[in-house]
């Protein structure tokens, strides 16, 4: 009898203890740590993330300043708990000569994940691959190179060139001092006062590209592409969704603007002054600004606008064609 009633106690509290090992997906448990190095002369810092937000800016020292914040979560029988007390007593950071590495074996880990916050001399190059987690990047000389596997990427005041790549969550940056390159899988790209050529890819998303100092070239598969302020070569596209350009193209500049299903859209100062051939193929081509016709058709019109000057060449598929004054 007594074993009896020792078995009936135990068995509920068995059944509870494998609900919770197959089960338990909490918040397990948390921790951080902080690392500070003093450096001389330029230094690159190398970050892999599997989990977690990344914040990395440029100060005006000479010390590298990592803080992490570390977050257990996941299934007890991975033992998040052991992983954290791990970290925090031995965070993943490894520096050798000019170069810290951060994050190294992170990937391995199950169910933890970790919270940057790095600050950085000016003139620090970086390097970056997320898996999960939003980046935010600032205040650098740079270079800087960027890969994301889900989560938004925000970059500001970087030197030089700026590379990001994303497979999910859109990408902002702004005020840059050089050449901009990003492709997204899916998410937005929005690109400002970037004084280099600005080149971006989207197979699903809107690009929004304002104040660029040289050249665009911009395309995407769904989605629409919008540049302001272009006073050079603009080369935008979209499969299916609307191109709008507002600039002036006079000079030697060259727009290629091209859509399938969407409109395409040009606005220009009364001082502009560029050859145009525009085709639409099922669609009409409005000009609401002065034009001199050099040849025209149902779907098609050659044009000059003002004194002989830049390039602009339309090709849409299914959509019309308007140009318009700037405002």
């Amino acid at each position: 009898m007594f074993r009896m009633r020792n078995l009936e106690w135990a068995v509920p509290v068995l059944a509870s203890a494998l609900l919770l090992i197959g089960c338990g997906t909490g918040e397990v448990s948390s921790g951080s740590f902080d690392r500070t190095y003093d450096v001389s002369g330029p230094i690159r810092l190398e970050l892999t993330n599997a989990s977690g937000s990344v914040h990395i800016s440029g100060t005006e020292d000479n010390k590298v300043r990592i803080h992490g914040e570390i977050r257990a979560r996941g299934f007890v029988f991975n033992n998040p708990l052991k992983q954290a007390r791990d970290l925090a007593a031995n965070p993943p950071i490894e520096k050798k000569f000019d170069i810290i590495r951060v994050g190294k074996e992170s990937l391995r880990l199950n169910g933890v994940g970790i919270e940057y916050t790095i600050e950085l001399p000016r003139n620090a190059e970086v390097i970056t691959a997320v898996s999960s987690g939003s980046q935010t990047i600032s205040d650098l000389q740079g270079p800087v190179k960027i890969q994301s596997k889900s989560g938004s990427v925000a970059i500001s005041n970087v030197d030089r060139s700026v590379q990001v790549n994303a497979l999910s969550g859109s990408i902002t940056a702004r005020d840059l001092g050089d050449d901009f390159r990003a492709s997204a899988a899916s998410g937005s790209v929005s690109a400002t006062n970037i004084k280099g050529d600005v080149r971006v890819r989207s197979q699903s998303g809107s690009v929004n590209i304002s104040s660029p100092g040289a050249r665009v070239e911009a395309s995407t598969k769904s989605g629409s592409v919008d540049v302001v302020g272009a006073g050079n070569d603009v080369n935008g596209s979209s499969i299916s969704g609307r191109v709008f350009v507002k600039g002036n193209p006079s000079g030697n500049s060259y727009w290629n603007l091209k859509t399938v299903s969407g409109s395409v859209e040009v606005a220009v100062p009364a001082s502009a002054n560029f050859h145009l051939s525009a085709e639409a193929v099922s669609g009409q081509i409005n000009a609401g600004i002065p034009i001199v016709i050099e040849d025209q058709d149902k779907h098609n019109l050659r044009a000059r606008v003002g004194n002989s000057g830049g390039r602009v060449e339309i090709h849409t598929v299914s959509g019309g064609i308007n140009l318009q004054p700037a405002s």
